[in-house]
């Protein structure tokens, strides 16, 4: 007789796995849609409306603020939403989510969002990455690094002469930071794109 094989059940997340996924993140828009995805990716009861169809409809308006496509009328969302769950949810979890929305959303990058800024460079739709010439020193590390084929240039050689420095098509470029990482002599920098024709 063959045995009924055990289905083994994911670990359950608490508060400390939630807060040590973002831990790392400084941006406030950022921080609280990784914790309302946290929050969703555990089994829920469906007790309270908050919690059960409050928290998606957040998660909606948060993505739609870091996508550079949130209006104000997204963050009063999240604001009644999280005011919903505090007063409502039944459990420690709820409210601890509700808690850190209103923490967020007490700070001024909800509105600097609005108006096309993320400070902390961490909501990829607000930024560019760009080539400082100056600084450029033709290595191809970056070229290397782009999966995309983001990047125009030529590695340098020590019998020619007449480069240009390496460019990055923005059509092109999907802002993973590859690049980034990949530039040893900080020739890649991060900028606001709404900054980007002032530079």
């Amino acid at each position: 007789m063959s045995e009924t094989p055990k289905i083994e059940e994911a670990t359950k997340k608490d508060m400390k796995d939630v807060l040590a996924a973002v831990k790392d993140l400084k941006c406030p828009i950022q921080r609280s849609l990784v914790f309302v995805e946290e929050f969703l990716s555990e089994p829920m009861c469906g007790k309270c409306h908050p919690c059960a169809l409050g928290s998606y409809e957040a998660l909606v308006r948060l993505k739609k603020i870091a996508a550079g496509t949130g209006k104000q009328a997204d963050v009063d969302a999240v604001q009644r939403i999280a005011d919903q769950m505090l007063e409502g949810s039944r459990c420690i979890k709820g409210k601890d989510t509700a808690k850190f929305l209103l923490t967020a959303l007490k700070t001024a990058s909800f509105q600097e969002h609005l108006e096309g800024h993320c400070e902390e460079h961490e909501c990829t739709s607000y930024v560019i990455y760009r080539v400082v010439p100056e600084k450029c020193v033709l290595c191809g590390l970056c070229q290397e690094a782009c999966r995309y084929n983001a990047i125009l240039g030529e590695k340098k050689v020590s019998y020619r002469s007449g480069y240009l420095p390496f460019e990055i098509r923005q059509k092109r470029c999907v802002k993973c930071g590859d690049c980034f990482t990949a530039c040893t002599y900080g020739a890649i920098e991060k900028i606001e794109e709404n900054k980007a024709a002032l530079v």
